[in-house]
Formats: structure tokens, C-alpha cells, sequence
């Protein structure tokens, strides 16, 4: 497969699962901010970690439902705006029709078009904006199902898997970890379930916590399940389960010296989540557990493009 074909299957599956996490991000916040019991309905926290606004422009959006939604969503000027990345991706797709189903390349069609139409705008600024985003989350998600249930599976298709894998990956790590900042790293005060919603629900998960944990010991059992349950989909340890199974079909018997270092940096970052003692997180600084995780990512993914995107 050439280069130029790889980067485009990766990235187009990397701004899909972008696309399909922040619009759950938003609606969470959007939802949370409806209500009047919450006294903390800042944007901040989201616009900290989607846009590279300066303090004092977020300063203006921050506490503005609407804008803030315009902006992250169909924001000309916001290069991670949701309008934004969708172009992006329908441009990747464009070049590799040949290499992705006619279904898959219909849906990212589909989505670009229907973000890119005038009423999409109108209805953010008014009551009718929950309607807008659940109207892209639904298409997001049948992009998912369409790509897993039409796309053959082979070199293109790992390679696809490995985009949405890392890029949900540093989706979990960073808003976990931006939410764990947000309670000053502090494990000596047991928060109630309310407390740890926003994040089970941004990461898809609220229902599958309640249902798997029982008692009120909230803080390990939400690292747990965000960082170390192999059977919840949005867990870190999931999504390198799922990089490792196609990175060893990308890579086959390969030997070169770089594939070594790149299986290096993996099984380093891999082995790290996979066999810690989730108890020992009580002894360890998580702000420097979770910016080491997010560097390691951050070097494997630079590491994957170099092998095999650098034409």
C-alpha cells in the first residue's frame, strides 16, 4: 500500500473519532449547563483542550452556551472545529475512494454536506441546538457501524483501526485527566457519583459503571474503569489492546530497525497500563502518571507516521 494511501485511511478514521467525541463532549456540557442545580457551567475546561483561544477570548465565550457551540462545531476560524475536521476528513476520503467502500465514502458525504448547510447554524444559536448535535452524533455513529460492517478487512483496514484506536486513546487520557485536575489530583476526599458523571458520560460510560461497581469508592473505581477495564470500549487499556492487534498485522514479520524501536516505544507504553497495580495509583503522582502516558502516545504516533506516512 502506498504512503500516501495509509495516511490518508489513518487520518480519515482519526478525524471521524474526533468528530464523534466532541460532539459527545459538547452535548454533555450542553445538557449539564440546562441545569440550574449545576454552579459550574464554564466552557473553560472544553475550549482549554479543543481551541488554542487566548485566555482573554475565552474569558468572552466561556459562560455563552451558543457561541461557545458555534464555535466549536461550525467555527470557520477554529481549525478543530468539528465543520472543520469533517473537511478534512471528506478530503482523505476523496482520494482513496478506491480503497474504502462506496457506503463509508456516502456517509462522510453525507455528514459534510449536512454540516456545510445554513440551517445547522441558525439552530445552534436557538433552543433547537441539543437537536443539531444529536443529529451529528447519530451520523457519526452509522459512519462507525458502516465502516465496520462494509469495510473488507485487510492492510487498509488495520491501518484505519489504528487511527480511531490512538486517537480515542488521547481522547480518554486527556479529558480524564483534564478532570481529575479540575479536583486538584485529590484522593483523600471521596466525591459522590454526581461528581464523576460528566466523565462517564463524555467517555460513554455512565450506565456500564453503574452496572459493573457497586460501592462508593468512586475514585479508584473510575480510573479503573477509564484507564484499566479491557472490556470498556473507551478505556485506555481497550484501545491499546485493539493498536496492538493491528499494529502486529501492519507489521508482519518486518524487522527493520525501525519497526524495533517502534514496537519498543509501544510495548513500553502498552506494558505500563497493562500490568500496574491499579491500588499502587494511590502512592502515585497522577498529574506525572498521565502526562507520561500522553507523551508516550504522542511518541508513538510521531513514530508510526514516520515509518509509514513520510512520503
Amino acid at each position: 500500500m502506498l504512503s500516501r494511501i495509509a495516511d490518508s485511511l489513518f487520518w480519515l478514521s482519526r478525524y471521524m473519532e474526533r468528530v464523534e467525541g466532541m460532539l459527545r463532549l459538547a452535548r454533555t456540557h450542553y445538557m449539564y449547563s440546562l441545569d440550574t442545580n449545576q454552579t459550574n457551567s464554564s466552557w473553560k475546561p472544553i475550549l482549554q483542550i479543543y481551541t488554542d483561544l487566548p485566555d482573554d477570548k475565552m474569558a468572552i465565550l466561556e459562560n455563552d452556551n451558543y457561541a461557545v457551540l458555534n464555535y466549536l462545531l461550525v467555527g470557520i476560524n477554529n481549525e478543530n472545529s468539528t465543520k472543520n475536521i469533517i473537511q478534512r476528513a471528506r478530503e482523505n476520503a476523496r482520494g482513496i475512494q478506491d480503497h474504502i467502500t462506496r457506503e463509508v465514502w456516502e456517509e462522510v458525504n453525507a455528514i459534510y454536506h449536512t454540516i456545510n448547510r445554513p440551517f445547522v447554524g441558525l439552530k445552534l444559536a436557538s433552543l433547537e441546538a441539543l437537536e443539531i448535535i444529536d443529529l451529528f452524533i447519530k451520523h457519526s455513529m452509522i459512519y462507525a457501524g458502516v465502516a465496520d460492517v462494509t469495510m473488507q478487512r485487510g492492510p487498509g483496514w488495520d491501518i484505519m483501526k489504528l487511527g480511531k484506536f490512538v486517537e480515542r486513546g488521547i481522547e480518554t487520557l486527556v479529558l480524564t485527566d483534564k478532570q481529575f485536575e479540575l479536583f486538584d489530583y485529590e484522593d483523600t476526599k471521596e466525591r459522590d457519583i454526581i461528581h464523576w458523571r460528566f466523565l462517564l458520560f463524555s467517555l460513554a460510560g455512565y450506565e456500564a459503571y453503574l452496572k459493573t461497581y457497586r460501592n462508593n469508592k468512586h475514585y479508584q473505581q473510575v480510573l479503573q474503569q477509564v484507564l484499566f477495564n479491557p472490556d470498556f470500549p473507551h478505556s485506555v487499556l481497550y484501545c491499546l489492546n485493539q493498536i496492538d492487534r493491528s499494529l502486529t498485522k501492519v507489521v508482519g514479520d518486518n524487522s527493520h530497525t525501525e519497526i524495533t524501536d517502534l514496537r519498543r516505544i509501544f510495548g513500553r507504553m502498552h506494558s505500563k497500563v497493562r500490568f500496574i497495580d491499579p491500588h499502587s495509583l494511590k502512592e502515585t503522582d497522577l498529574r506525572t502518571f498521565f502526562a507520561e502516558l500522553k507523551q508516550e502516545f504522542q511518541q508513538f504516533n510521531a513514530k508510526l507516521q514516520s515509518i509509514f506516512f513520510s512520503y
